[in-house]
């Protein structure tokens, strides 16, 4: 279990670090309380992590020389993807990033923009971010984990880094926005990745 917990921990938190889902939180705490918005996104974060992790349970009746291959190709992908994105990733192209998360909440849904209660707040946050992470690089890395570790320990460790990175993003993002190297961050996340596909390639 412990195990299961690091290896969600650390993957989560260095994929989910400057992601579009990140600058999302940071510009939806410029405009809301941010306690509203912290509560908004580990709530899409947490239920994001859960489903995962159920997905990651369907496939473990499969062959488990095929999971752990599977884990392997995601891994060895997705830290292929970022050392290459961050190897190739210049100033330009964060800003763009940043663009696409300011779009994401330009125009939030009618019936949520015309109010600034704490439910609808709340609501905004959610769809907004829950609709970001579907599909994303940790929801797929937290399946293949799932699959063959211990569900507890991974659906613990991705709900805490989750957890971090929002906090980080809600409470600090406002001064790190501007300053947050992508580039490094990319590095670093794919350099986990690889080392952990190589863990599972030990591990045969």
């Amino acid at each position: 279990m412990l195990r299961a917990f690091t290896k969600a921990l650390i993957l989560v938190t260095s994929a989910e670090l400057g992601d579009k889902s990140f600058f999302i939180t940071i510009l939806l705490s410029m405009r809301h309380p941010r306690g509203w918005v912290f509560s908004g996104t580990v709530l899409a974060l947490g239920l994001m992590t859960v489903l995962s992790v159920l997905a990651g349970r369907l496939f473990a009746s499969v062959d488990p020389t095929y999971l752990r291959l599977t884990e392997v190709a995601i891994f060895l992908g997705f830290g292929c993807k970022l050392l290459y994105r961050g190897w190739k990733m210049s100033q330009q192209e964060r800003a763009e990033e940043l663009a696409i998360a300011r779009a994401e909440i330009a125009a939030p849904p009618a019936h949520l923009a015309t109010q600034s209660s704490v439910w609808k707040i709340i609501v905004e946050t959610f769809t907004l971010i829950f609709m970001a992470e579907w599909g994303d690089r940790t929801q797929f890395a937290t399946i293949a984990l799932a699959t063959h570790h211990n569900r507890i320990g991974v659906t613990m460790g991705g709900i805490l880094a989750h957890t971090i990175c929002t906090a980080i993003a809600v409470f600090a993002g406002r001064s790190i926005a501007g300053s947050i190297s992508e580039k490094l961050v990319n590095l670093v996340g794919g350099g986990l990745f690889i080392i952990f596909a190589m863990i599972s390639i030990v591990g045969f």
